[in-house]
């Protein structure tokens, strides 16, 4: 930590400037899509299916550095059938310096996933007319509203903040 003489007084420049959030690196980690019925599903004439489903994974890789790994699953099916299916990993290394352990955990479950999503969100579009199907926009998430919840669970299984390790988690 680097320190500076401000007017005959030592301070630190993390007390200086307070928190800090940066984003270092956004990258995807893994994609999947699967047209498993090709070409037969083109020609399906029952209205389609979505089901979406999130998932959010945080590991700390350095003492101020977290990988923060949005995974989206779009599941496409026309009664029994499925269509398609999209699967997304995007995820992004962020610096996170000076915050209390609450609002670390609430900044990984909510900030994090809001700057991934975007990028996760078009490529799941790209994936899906790249495949032959429609143009299809995810709608926006309210990630805060997703990690409120995840909290109350946590707090209804008994989990507090302390005892686990920054979750993170919407």
């Amino acid at each position: 930590m680097s320190e500076e003489n401000v007017n005959g007084a030592v301070a630190s420049a993390e007390a200086a400037t307070g928190p800090a959030f940066t984003v270092e690196k956004i990258y995807v980690k893994d994609v999947s899509f699967e047209v498993p019925g090709a070409p037969a599903v083109f020609a399906e004439t029952q209205q389609p299916q979505l089901q979406l489903n999130l998932s959010q994974n945080v590991q700390r890789v350095g003492d101020n550095a977290f990988e923060v790994v949005l995974g989206v699953t779009l599941t496409c099916t026309a009664g029994d059938k499925p269509m398609y299916l999209a699967e997304v990993k995007q995820a992004g290394v962020f610096g996170l310096i000076g915050f209390d352990g609450q609002t670390l955990d609430a900044m990984l479950g909510t900030h994090c996933p809001n700057v991934l999503y975007p990028y996760a969100r078009q490529l799941i579009s790209d994936l899906i007319q790249a495949g032959g199907f429609p143009p299809f926009f995810l709608q926006p998430i309210n990630f805060d509203a997703l990690y409120a919840e995840g909290l109350r669970q946590r707090a209804g299984q008994g989990e507090s903040l302390a005892d686990a390790e920054t979750a993170g988690n919407a």
